[in-house]
């Protein structure tokens, strides 16, 4: 197993970030030389702090590949271009792939199929754009530390774990070697959004798990709105819990709306604190707030009659609903 240098302290101030960043800039730019680098850019925190990275390190020569599911959250997808694009003058290739994934995933309800499809959709997207790109030698990951301690490195929605054979790229990870929270202070340092450095954990197939069941557009539009909303009254607690999120199931009740019977969704809050991911504990949303949440998104969202609190604990219930 990739072992954590001994020499590389504990990530917690700008200085130590600043030290960091000027370590990893030389040693990109020795590894990469004047050669061009590929970097699938979901958004996330880990491969935003990677790009920043690489930016500082070799600018142009970087090519970010943002790849759009459609299964993102509200406003993500902008905020990528605004950053990288527009404020840090990256080559950003935007793929709006959105209506493909939808197509493969129409009818399809079983969570470990859908999480198939959306993987191996993504691959073959971001290798066809791949391939229209000329002089790229190497292929840049975000990969961070407990991936390696996890999973021998390889991270499985973003990277070259299922990339045609004929793209045989040398790895670029500057971030390897770090925790989450040493990611976060280094993303902070780069000078990266904060809302973006502090983004809450979101499984790779996004949404596309927490639409319950067959995802149709309708609800998943629904989803997005009304976790938008979730996430932005949850957030504006003082004490905020480690991840806040919306589900929203498969299934329909009867909802009554200017005195006429209708079938209408279920909003579920998910709210949870955790250390380790692997046990979690409900957290106790204020009922000021929950009012607030439903009110608004039983007004501002279409087709959602009913909002619900899940407050059980893991375990038994996991985090995620699939």
């Amino acid at each position: 197993m990739d072992k954590r240098p001994s020499s590389l302290k504990r990530i917690t101030t700008k200085k130590a970030a600043e030290k960091f960043i000027a370590q990893q800039v030389k040693a990109i730019q020795e590894q990469v030389g004047d050669k061009k680098v590929l970097l699938a850019l979901s958004g996330g925190v880990d491969s935003s702090v990677c790009a920043a990275l690489l930016i500082k390190a070799i600018g142009k020569q970087l090519v970010c590949v943002h790849v759009n599911h459609g299964l993102l959250r509200k406003g993500e997808p902008e905020q990528v271009i605004e950053v990288f694009r527009n404020n840090l003058g990256a080559d950003l290739r935007y793929v709006d792939a959105s209506k493909l994934f939808l197509k493969e995933l129409k009818g399809v309800d079983d969570p470990e199929t859908k999480r198939k499809i959306i993987g191996k959709v993504f691959i073959d997207v971001f290798a066809k754009e791949a391939k229209k790109l000329k002089g790229i030698e190497f292929l840049a990951q975000g990969t961070i530390y407990p991936d390696i301690l996890e999973s021998k490195g390889v991270k499985a929605h973003h990277n070259v774990g299922g990339m045609p054979k004929e793209f045989d790229f040398e790895l670029v990870e500057p971030v390897k070697y770090l925790y989450k929270d040493e990611v976060r202070v280094v993303g902070e340092a780069l000078g990266l959004p904060k809302n973006m450095v502090y983004r809450q954990p979101f499984p790779g197939p996004g949404l596309g798990v927490r639409c319950v069941g067959a995802i149709t557009k309708d609800r998943l539009e629904a989803l997005r709105e009304a976790d938008a909303i979730v996430r932005e009254e949850i957030g504006k607690l003082k004490e905020k819990p480690w991840q806040y999120f919306c589900v929203i199931p498969d299934l329909k009740s009867t909802g009554i709306k200017d005195g006429k019977r209708y079938m209408g969704w279920a909003a579920v809050i998910r709210a949870i604190n955790t250390k380790d991911a692997v046990t979690a504990k409900s957290y106790e949303i204020p009922y000021k707030t929950l009012y607030k949440i439903r009110d608004r998104i039983i007004k501002e969202v279409p087709g959602i009659n009913r909002v619900l609190w899940d407050f059980s604990d893991k375990p038994v219930s996991t985090i995620e609903w699939e």
